[in-house]
């Protein structure tokens, strides 16, 4: 049986509280890979999923079949990182250097070194919170964010790294920029990340 706690979110949703961020990642796979009865919707977080359920479905039946669901070993053994190709030019890159202690270039080879989990989206659609971040690049955001950050925007805050999927108002630092697409309504998914996926960032030319 998994180690899963599952408690009631209204009258049409269960809220499954993982014990941490990979066995949050499993169960979404295992819900989307193999779709229970009556769920409708599946909505991850860092460690909780929210299962949505058809209205009139029994909670109780569906909170069984989840402590007792199959998880998957890894929720992303079978892919490949998305690479996602960056320019290393951003407005806050000497910011982020001075207030690292770090060299730009140094600051560029700490970022695209790692390779990144997406722990959920949200704040905009195709939004990946991405965790795996160095910590020497652990800075906070920006005491006043821009009123416009452009699609494509790479950019970190606190322990994150991110990229915007659209022009959106933001506080992340940003360190450059990339011309793939994250969000695109024609594509199915919409989306390019889901939770649990590798990220690498691989720099198209030098700082």
């Amino acid at each position: 049986m998994n180690r899963l706690k599952v408690v009631r979110a209204g009258d049409a949703a269960l809220l499954v509280e993982a014990a941490d961020l990979a066995t949050a990642h499993r169960l979404d796979a295992a819900l989307r890979d193999d779709p229970l009865p009556d769920v409708v919707d599946i909505v991850p977080g860092e460690r909780t999923v929210l299962v949505v359920a058809d209205t009139g479905a029994d909670l109780g039946r569906l909170a069984e079949r989840l402590t007792r669901l199959r998880l998957p070993d890894d929720a992303a053994a079978d892919t490949e990182p998305v690479e996602v190709p960056v320019t290393y030019d951003g407005a806050d890159l000497d910011e982020v250097a001075e207030l690292t202690g770090l060299s730009r270039g140094e600051v560029v080879r700490r970022h695209s070194a790692a390779t990144y989990t997406v722990a959920y989206l949200g704040f905009s659609p195709g939004f990946g919170y991405l965790t795996g971040l160095d910590p020497a690049l652990h800075v906070g955001r920006r005491e006043s964010p821009r009123t416009a950050v452009p699609a494509g925007s790479v950019a970190i805050a606190d322990r994150y790294a991110a990229v915007y999927p659209s022009r959106s108002p933001g506080g992340w630092r940003l360190l450059g920029r990339s011309e793939l697409r994250l969000w695109d309504v024609a594509r199915d998914p919409p989306s390019l990340l889901r939770p649990g996926m590798h990220v690498r960032f691989v720099p198209r030319e030098s700082p």
